[in-house]
């Protein structure tokens, strides 16, 4: 298979160009025929050399991130269409033109070849997991098999939108702090890299008593020159150990368990899971799923390798017969509320209602608790500002004090 560029005229006496994946030169010119183009000019497309050719696609396929406005541009497209009765064939040709992502596009190019050759839209879907979340390729499964592929597009729709969201507000609220601390750190290192050394000398030769923040200084700065390869490499190889060691699961566990535990971002992490468990699986009952696969889901899904476990526990006593209220009593991070609720949810045959119910009151505790961690923040901030600089003015200004005694 190789790359081709081609000029046709669509349906409607317009010049359309764009790339597509072919066996050779006249298969291109069918697969361009069978979307109704009329192709005028199709080349092989350039590479430089195989090594960069390579390169460049690794790049594409594995660097190029697919953002969560990309899938919902994708997801309301192909809803859009799905309802409008085109074939999936059709379908993916036109996405696969009108898609800005290239790791996206290209993904839709063998989606459709996959389709083609006999496979199943989950499946299609399935085999791009870099792309499609387990809950998205499930969801599409629920679909498929329910004949309401585009109500569960709706639905996919929403999550992601949400989730997005939700994510957004996070990161906007930790960009102000993430930017102080590193300017904070930054000039510690200038102060004590530059700065103090500079008064180290005069207080020497003054004959006094050196003040113990001066000392503590000196000793930072003289650590600093002499041992600075070794703190480098000990920092990058630090940091690239927790690194390889959050990728393995009991590092995952390890790192999500103390994040639970700090005041504030622990509780906005429960109910940000909570919220995304309830508003997930509603729409997995909604669209007919059955709990037990809704909880394989959940599971594989909820973004915290902790909470992940209690799932998983929950599904275990699921497998023998038990109902969903009563395991998760005994589950670590659900509310009295939660579990009442689901429980009315099961008796009055209305779990997916209750479900979004639970959904809309964390969503307002998520924003209620991001605002906290906002507000928490700036004190936080201002405090340690303060230390940072009342220790470097006590380590310059106390011995200048005795010196200007002596004097």
């Amino acid at each position: 298979m190789a790359w081709y560029t081609y000029k046709a005229i669509d349906e409607n006496g317009k010049t359309v160009s764009g790339e597509l994946e072919a066996d050779n030169t006249e298969a291109a010119g069918e697969a361009l025929t069978a979307r109704g183009y009329i192709p005028t000019t199709i080349t092989p497309k350039k590479e430089k050399t195989s090594g960069g050719n390579g390169i460049a696609r690794f790049l594409s396929d594995s660097l190029t991130p697919v953002k969560a406005p990309d899938l919902i541009i994708f997801t309301k497209q192909f809803r859009t269409m799905i309802r409008a009765g085109i074939s999936i064939i059709n379908l993916l040709e036109i996405l696969e033109s009108q898609t800005e992502n290239p790791r996206l596009q290209k993904t839709i190019a063998r989606m459709s070849r996959d389709i083609r050759e006999g496979a199943t839209l989950h499946e299609t879907f399935k085999k791009h997991p870099g792309v499609f979340s387990p809950l998205y390729c499930s969801m599409i499964y629920a679909g498929e098999a329910s004949g309401s592929l585009s109500d569960v597009m709706e639905r996919l729709i929403y999550i992601i939108g949400h989730e997005h969201k939700v994510k957004s507000d996070i990161k906007s609220a930790m960009n102000y702090p993430i930017i102080v601390v590193a300017f904070l750190t930054i000039a510690f290192f200038v102060l004590l890299t530059f700065v103090i050394p500079k008064f180290v000398p005069i207080f020497q030769d003054a004959n006094i008593e050196i003040p113990l923040p001066t000392r503590i200084c000196i000793f930072l700065n003289e650590f600093l020159v002499a041992y600075w390869p070794l703190l480098l490499v000990g920092i990058v190889g630090g940091i690239t150990a927790l690194f390889l060691w959050f990728k393995t699961p009991g590092g995952r566990l390890a790192r999500d368990s103390f994040l639970l535990r700090i005041p504030i971002i622990g509780q906005l992490m429960v109910k940000s899971a909570m919220s995304r468990f309830a508003s997930i699986f509603a729409i997995l009952q909604t669209s007919g799923v059955q709990v037990l696969d809704s909880m394989r889901i959940l599971s594989g899904t909820i973004g915290n390798a902790a909470i992940s476990k209690t799932f998983e526990n929950v599904q275990g006593q699921l497998e023998e017969g038990l109902g969903l209220a009563s395991p998760l009593k005994q589950a670590r991070f659900f509310t009295p509320m939660v579990i009442n609720m689901i429980a009315i949810g099961e008796e009055s045959g209305n779990l997916d209602e209750m479900l979004s119910e639970i959904s809309i009151h964390y969503d307002s505790e998520v924003e209620y608790a991001i605002e906290r961690l906002s507000a928490a923040i700036g004190p936080i901030l201002i405090v340690g500002l303060a230390g940072v600089v009342g220790f470097f003015a006590l380590a310059i200004f106390l011995p200048m004090w005795d010196l200007t005694q002596m004097v």
